[in-house]
């Protein structure tokens, strides 16, 4: 049976993620996922989406805020537009989305039941019923504002969704997954991302199944205006199994990414796997002259988002030194280091459609030496590595929401001199 696999507390940001970040996470997403099934086949892919540090740290590799509910709006669009031209390729199809988009998800999932030749009726009864479950029998003070749902051509499928409350500007998201799922109603969530604040009504714990057949039972015989009656006579129930300890994913609300965010040892790991392997296994792809050796440790991040497993996602801040972030947190996104990123992992998936696989398993390889040198390896100070980052910033196309680093710096300059 799916179960809940942990619970994140995701600041609430505004803003929009702007075109020229948004079209390169859309590539960057959809060249991810092929990679992700190249090696492992969709059905990883979607359970990879339905676990939420896994999520988190996709999001962060891709240039977005690190911590904040923005990442799962961003991502599910991303993917939504870079997965489009491949769906029927890749067998993987994405419905829904924020607002007006998650009200669609029904007519989107009839339409592809049709295209597919699948249930989509089945389909759209399961969006609705997931989207009650986190509206009506989970309520916790969240409402929902966002439904993505994600479906392979098989039927496996993993639903995101998320709510806000304004009052505490905090988001919850939640995640479902259809492997082993035998009930919409009792343990039903691969996950929910999320804070616990006080007392909630959680009627799908497996602890609230009397609760479940009581209400049948009054609403059968005696009408709901009689359940308000009954209602102060009935009583805690606390029989059942407990739910075992879950991890727990705190977003904290500082906006910027701080050593005490990120595993050091694991970030030093990367650093020497890159510096080791990357010169071997990339000398004829990396031709662009002064970002070739940085773009090797973005490679090493994004190698990691593909083949690592769930505990190594347990800092999701350490993604966001791949590509920083648009509002220059860690630092602003390096375009360059960003586009040789994407062309490096589309070339070798280009090659390995043609049965021609080294290169991915050169990406492979960056992941595999990242682990094995993490015990030993040395290197700067997160604060060091950081600041190193922004001082190359303008050279490397850094630009974030504030606009290009080289014309802030300029700028600065210019203001220092007037002084």
């Amino acid at each position: 049976m799916a179960r809940r696999t942990g619970s994140a507390d995701l600041p609430l940001h505004g803003g929009r993620v702007p075109a020229w970040l948004a079209g390169r996470m859309a590539t960057l997403g959809a060249i991810i996922t092929e990679a992700i099934v190249h090696h492992y086949g969709r059905d990883a892919f979607l359970q990879r989406l339905s676990h939420p540090f896994w999520f988190q740290s996709f999001g962060a590799v891709m240039g977005m805020d690190w911590h904040s509910s923005g990442i799962t709006t961003s991502v599910i669009g991303a993917l939504k537009r870079g997965l489009k031209s491949r769906e029927d390729e890749l067998g993987i199809y994405v419905c829904g989305g924020r607002g007006r988009h998650s009200r669609k998800t029904p007519d989107e999932l009839a339409v592809l039941g049709d295209r597919l030749g699948v249930d989509g009726a089945a389909l759209t009864r399961t969006s609705r019923l997931v989207a009650k479950v986190d509206s009506a029998a989970v309520q916790d003070g969240f409402d929902l504002y966002l439904h993505g749902f994600f479906v392979t051509a098989n039927g496996t499928w993993t639903v995101v969704q998320q709510g806000m409350n304004e009052a505490s500007r905090q988001a919850r998201r939640y995640h479902w997954h259809s492997l082993g799922l035998t009930s919409f109603v009792e343990a039903p969530h691969s996950a929910i991302d999320g804070k616990p604040r006080g007392d909630i009504i959680n009627l799908t714990d497996q602890r609230a199944a009397p609760s479940r057949s009581a209400q049948l039972e009054l609403l059968t015989m005696l009408g709901p205006d009689a359940i308000v009656r009954e209602f102060a006579a009935l009583g805690d129930d606390n029989g059942g199994p407990e739910q075992p300890l879950l991890p727990h994913l705190v977003m904290p609300a500082h906006h910027d990414v701080r050593a005490s965010d990120v595993f050091t040892r694991r970030l030093h790991g990367t650093l020497a796997a890159a510096a080791e392997a990357g010169p071997r296994d990339f000398p004829d792809l990396l031709l662009t002259p002064g970002v070739g050796a940085r773009t090797v440790q973005s490679l090493a991040m994004v190698a990691e988002v593909v083949h690592g497993a769930p505990y190594r996602f347990r800092d999701p801040a350490r993604f966001s030194l791949a590509h920083g972030g648009k509002d220059r947190h860690p630092y602003p996104v390096p375009l360059a280091v960003y586009d040789e990123t994407i062309r490096v992992i589309k070339s070798a998936l280009c090659k390995a459609r043609l049965g021609r696989d080294e290169e991915m398993q050169a990406l492979k390889r960056l992941d595999d030496q990242a682990r094995r040198l993490e015990a030993e390896a040395e290197g700067p100070s997160f604060d060091a590595f950081v600041a190193a980052e922004r001082a190359a910033s303008p050279a490397r196309g850094g630009r974030s929401v504030f606009g290009w680093e080289a014309e802030n710096a300029a700028a600065a300059t210019g203001a220092d001199r007037r002084r």
